[in-house]
């Protein structure tokens, strides 16, 4: 028995050995990696770059982007991780040091052993393995003068879980390309993204108290898209047209279009409601070609049509009768599924921006309500209430996974129990329709439709109805 206490202390003190070693080594490592650093940007041996390099860069870093304030706590909360580490087990070995007759005693288990390597050292080094890995170093990019400029995502080590981290993180495109919005990244929104538009924000809140607002809407719209939303409050009057006609009445504003008059023009390329058609090529929007035409508009969601993708929306209605009473439209529009629900009793918000053409304002002429929300943005809707969501012709197969995941998991959210979920006409190329047909599946929803139907050579369309069901809490 002596022996095996022996044999059992013996093991202890060489793991011991063996920990305080590698801790030794990963701060070594840190400061070689630190010095190497510090060498490569010039701050030794070299006077004047150092001052320059300060000068320029690192007030470049504070003004516009780079958060040095919190990359530095982050890598000291780190250090203080592996310090405090560090200090225990000194600690502990001196402790069993002084305690050699309570070993030999046998008072301490195998079991008691494991567990102390567990709590006390494997979880608190993991915990300081992964602190580290989660620190974001600033990008170095060149710019078109072939000068380098350090680039941070917006405030990102500010944050420690990785659920926010992943959160805030910038989507870019699958398709390698600016995506609808014109902008090369998504960014979730919680204000975080102001930092790196300081001075647009500052200019968009420069105005004189009481008097009118410039008439700046697609100069905040283009705030909002690059994640700085939602955007602060003005004390100032928004502008309107100055010829302002009385809308139409609501039995006759639904399939008419709206008076020119009602609607400010100076941001657009068009002038007119009539030169949105999508006959003309220089209408100044792309999504949604033919949304301004009445005549095309009144034939989607009720005429029979030769594609399985194309749902109607009594044969929707018919799933549920009386129970669809509100819900959300999601995508760019103006506001025609709306308008056909209104005719079966529904009140539905539609969601719009103005991507080149006044979508808001046509929406809200016909009678309907628009939500001016992006795509970034939490949902302003409370927790199950939605009896239908309804989203057509704006998610398709650009959009990133995990951007889509969050998205998904929203509408979840303020979707009740027997709510149904309309995906219509949503395409994307054929090798990514497993990912994205998991991504619609994964909430285990009832289907009462599921259609794919070929779009080109190599996309396809998918169009679905699913039920949420009841959740046991």
């Amino acid at each position: 028995m002596r022996n095996k206490l022996i044999h059992t202390k013996g093991r202890l003190g060489r793991t011991m050995g063996w920990l305080q070693i590698l801790l030794g080594g990963l701060v070594i490592i840190m400061t070689t990696l630190s010095l190497f650093k510090f060498y490569s940007a010039g701050f030794i041996f070299h006077k004047d770059d150092v001052c320059r390099y300060f000068y320029t860069t690192t007030r470049h870093v504070y003004e516009e982007s780079f958060d040095a304030k919190a990359l530095s706590d982050r890598v000291e909360e780190v250090l203080d991780q592996l310090e405090s580490l560090q200090e225990k087990l000194e600690s502990a070995v001196e402790e069993m040091g002084k305690n050699k007759q309570v070993l030999n005693n046998g008072n301490i288990t195998r079991i008691e052993h494991k567990k102390y390597l567990e709590e006390e050292v494997i979880k608190p080094l993991y915990n300081a393995h992964i602190a580290l890995r989660q620190i974001r170093l600033p990008k170095v990019e060149k710019n078109s003068k072939n000068s380098s400029t350090i680039k941070e995502e917006p405030l990102i080590n500010n944050f420690v879980v990785e659920e926010i981290r992943k959160y805030i993180s910038p989507k870019k495109s699958r398709i390698g390309k600016l995506n609808m919005y014109m902008t090369e990244n998504i960014y979730n929104t919680i204000g975080h993204a102001c930092v790196l538009h300081k001075k647009e924000l500052e200019d968009y809140m420069d105005y004189d108290i009481g008097s009118y607002c410039k008439d700046d809407w697609n100069f905040a719209q283009k705030l909002m898209l690059n994640g700085c939303d939602p955007l602060p409050r003005r004390r100032c009057l928004t502008r309107a047209s100055k010829v302002y006609q009385k809308p139409y009445p609501v039995n006759e504003s639904l399939w008419r279009l709206p008076d020119n008059r009602n609607v400010r023009w100076s941001n657009y390329q068009c002038r007119n409601f009539s030169c949105l058609s999508s006959k003309n090529p220089k209408r100044g929007y792309n999504k949604c070609s033919g949304c301004f035409e009445m005549e095309k508009e009144k034939l989607k969601w009720v005429r029979n049509s030769s594609l399985a993708v194309d749902f109607s929306i009594s044969d929707v209605l018919a799933i549920k009768p009386g129970e669809i009473r509100i819900g959300l439209d999601f995508g760019i529009s103006t506001g025609s599924f709306a308008a056909r629900m209104r005719e079966q009793n529904v009140t539905i918000v539609t969601t719009a921006l103005n991507l080149g053409a006044p979508f808001n304002e046509f929406i809200a002429l016909r009678g309907l309500i628009p939500l001016y929300v992006t795509l970034n943005q939490r949902l302003p809707l409370f927790d199950n209430t939605m009896d239908l969501i309804h989203t057509t012709g704006f998610m398709d197969g650009w959009l990133d996974m995990l951007l889509l995941d969050f998205i998904l998991f929203d509408w979840d959210r303020i979707l009740r129990p027997g709510g149904l979920l309309w995906i219509d006409r949503f395409f994307c190329d054929r090798k990514d329709l497993d990912d994205y047909m998991y991504m619609f599946l994964q909430f285990r929803y009832k289907k009462h439709k599921w259609t794919i139907a070929p779009k080109s050579k190599n996309e396809v369309y998918l169009s679905a109805l699913l039920e949420k069901p009841p959740r046991a809490i």
